[in-house]
């Protein structure tokens, strides 16, 4: 964490409120928008951010040498370096803009895997991975021969770390790769003690920050991992816009992941020479509306103070927990609200999760409901699937209590 998101007052989420649109917006009912874990609300500052851009400076990126061409440019390497302040990089050099977490990570498996791993090695993951951290080593597992051993859960949803030396002993894992917070059970894994067991035993560490980045400080340097995705839309960016911190030697070593414009320093018929970084890793034209609306994010983010938004967040999980379980026949998954981020996921005895969801949204309250990319963790719950409540900077406390209204009327309509 970063002194300089220190909070000094609590988060104003009405005031925040007002500066996105979608709460604006006329409506038959208020939207109660409890889903921000799977995509954040954007502010009129990142709208305006991609409006100026296309209105003002739309050209392509590191090619035309007239002036808005170069502005272009100029905003999207400021939004680079923006970002890379934001997560403590040492150099925007270290940072990849990619379209996503996913593409991040495959990024990884593709470039640094395919490099790295052969027959016999082992990547150690965790059973309450995203789908994102999880399919990918899958792939490259079956090609490669490489092993996978995952880091059990405990019974309060936490990981089972007295597992991980067992894992790391045998000296064939060369990476490890967890989820900074869970997108189901909210939980905040150790990251920094992670990575360091898993250095010990000579392994690289890859972190899923997606819900970390939006909600909390970080930093890759205190965290100590060597891979570390994140994704713009759930940090009140764009869509199509992410990111991949890496250490920079690491970069250096890996082969390209995609070929063709721009990733290129010279090319001829029978072979080419790779860019500079970041470049190497962002072939042809990339989503430069998108990187400069992160970077005017970032900076709302900022203004707000992490500190805050963290705050903010653990204040209505707290409220949220204690409001659920007033309902009868509700069960919570996952730890204590002192242990977990601003994600609430449960279960409602005999209705299933997309009934409640569907129930819900009548009166106007968006919830998440199924597997939330995460089926060999609800397998491991016990459950086929659940519904899910998450917070951001915006969320009101109404909102929960409009979210507890609308389960009780679930369960009478379906009592019936």
């Amino acid at each position: 964490m970063k002194a300089s998101d220190t909070a000094t007052a609590s988060l104003d989420a009405r005031a925040v409120r007002e500066q996105f649109p979608i709460f604006r917006a006329e409506r038959a009912k208020p939207l109660r928008y409890l889903d921000s874990a799977a995509t954040s609300q954007k502010p009129d500052a990142v709208i305006e951010a991609m409006d100026r851009y296309y209105g003002t400076i739309n050209a392509n990126i590191h090619r035309g040498i007239y002036r808005i061409a170069e502005e272009a440019t100029a905003a999207y390497e400021d939004a680079r370096r923006r970002l890379a302040d934001f997560i403590g990089a040492r150099s925007p050099r270290e940072l990849i803009f990619t379209s996503n977490s996913t593409a991040a990570i495959n990024l990884v498996a593709y470039a640094w895997g395919r490099s790295q791993l052969e027959a016999g090695d082992a990547i150690v993951l965790t059973v309450m991975e995203h789908h994102a951290n999880l399919v990918p080593w899958q792939i490259l597992a079956a090609e490669r021969d490489v092993e996978l051993r995952f880091i059990p859960i405990t019974g309060s949803g936490e990981l089972d770390l007295a597992a991980l030396p067992t894992l790391l002993a045998d000296g064939r894992v060369k990476l490890v790769g967890a989820v900074h917070i869970s997108n189901v059970l909210g939980t905040v894994n150790p990251i920094a003690e992670i990575a360091r067991q898993a250095h010990a035993a000579g392994a690289r560490m890859l972190v899923d920050a997606s819900q970390s980045v939006p909600h909390c400080p970080v930093d890759v340097q205190a965290l100590g991992c060597d891979f570390f995705a994140f994704t713009g839309h759930k940090m009140l960016g764009p869509t199509g816009i992410g990111g991949l911190w890496a250490r920079r030697e690491l970069l250096e070593a890996m082969p390209p992941f995609m070929g063709g414009g721009e990733m290129i320093r010279e090319v001829k018929l029978t072979g080419s020479k790779w860019n500079e970084l970041p470049w190497k890793f962002e072939a042809g034209t990339m989503p430069i509306a998108e990187a400069i609306g992160l970077g005017a994010a970032v900076d709302y983010l900022r203004s707000l103070g992490m500190e805050r938004v963290f705050a903010h967040d653990r204040e209505l999980v707290a409220y949220a927990m204690e409001r659920l379980r007033e309902v009868p026949g509700l069960t919570l998954l996952g730890p204590s609200e002192d242990k977990r981020g601003g994600v609430i996921a449960f279960t409602l005895d005999g209705i299933h999760p997309h009934d409640v969801a569907t129930v819900l949204d009548d009166d106007g309250v968006a919830v998440r409901a199924g597997h939330h990319c995460a089926m060999p963790l609800h397998e491991a719950l016990g459950v086929p699937a659940s519904a899910r409540a998450s917070f951001h900077c915006y969320s009101l406390p109404e909102e929960v209590d409009a979210l507890v209204a609308g389960l009780h009327r679930a369960r009478k309509v379906f009592a019936r």
